[in-house]
């Protein structure tokens, strides 16, 4: 996570500085510069300097077989994410469909200021970064919709696994609002995305689904427990374990008949903290 954060920063310098280079003012034209009307030359320079207001960078992610692009432009809406495993998945999004048509893809999400696409262990960057650069320029240079809504009943919007529910006992309500305020956000900046699936009472098992570059990652299993599952035991100690879901087990688990709410009473803490004691990080 630590690699990840420095070099998102080390992105965002660059950016600064890129954009300094591409969108500084003008110099001044002289007054006899005035007084001539457009040439041909120069409404083709007016048109490439538009063209590269829109820039678009890249930022690595602990997954190797996945990059986020950085457009210098909104995506999707605050706090919306989507993400799709196949071109069939993604028929409600134009763009979504075009990267699919890049052999190699294997998956595309969006963020709202980014976009992450997954490829092939076989596949290699240096041959599919300039095919997605070009059709990512075209797309979003046009300002067509990312997502075509009358095509997706479901829409993007906020996930319904953060959304506040007054059925929600306060054990998942405190869950809900760590996910949302604290590890979703540390998840995104490294091109992912997290959903909450259950709290399990019995046990005290939260079970998560990892979407983006973190389902795939080989460090994802680190993050869960070193990070995530630390955080949620930290706040909350009804909380003893996290568990990842796949797609096929989150299907058996939505199957599973309601569990009666959670009534047992809130135990204080077994373990000793001291009062100066730090919260895990992600």
């Amino acid at each position: 996570m630590y690699r990840a954060v420095r070099s998102l920063n080390r992105v965002l310098l660059h950016q600064t500085r890129f954009s300094r280079t591409y969108l500084a003012a003008p110099a001044p034209a002289s007054s006899a510069t005035r007084t001539i009307a457009p040439t041909r030359s120069s409404r083709a320079a007016r048109w490439t300097q538009s063209v590269r207001t829109l820039f678009i960078q890249t930022a690595e992610t602990p997954n190797e077989q996945a990059l986020k692009f950085l457009p210098s432009t909104s995506i999707l809406g605050e706090n919306e994410t989507r993400e799709f495993l196949s071109g069939r998945e993604a028929h409600c999004s134009p763009l979504a469909v075009r990267l699919f048509s890049i052999d190699g893809v294997k998956s595309i999400m969006f963020g709202s200021n980014f976009i992450t696409v997954e490829k092939s262990p076989h596949y290699e960057w240096p041959l599919l970064k300039p095919e997605i650069f070009a059709i990512l320029t075209e797309y979003l240079n046009q300002g067509l919709p990312i997502i075509n809504h009358d095509e997706d009943a479901a829409g993007g919007g906020l996930s319904s696994d953060v959304a506040f529910n007054e059925d929600d006992d306060e054990v998942v309500q405190m869950i809900k609002e760590l996910i949302f305020t604290r590890i979703r956000p540390a998840i995104q900046d490294d091109g992912g995305d997290i959903e909450f699936v259950e709290f399990r009472p019995d046990d005290g098992t939260v079970f998560l689904k990892l979407k983006g570059a973190c389902r795939s990652c080989d460090s994802s299993s680190v993050t869960l427990k070193n990070g995530i599952e630390s955080m949620l035991k930290h706040y909350i100690e009804e909380v003893q374990a996290v568990e990842p879901v796949e797609d096929a087990v989150e299907d058996a688990v939505e199957e599973e008949p309601d569990m009666a709410k959670f009534q047992a009473q809130v135990l204080p803490r077994s373990r000793a903290r001291e009062e100066n004691e730090a919260p895990p990080a992600l």
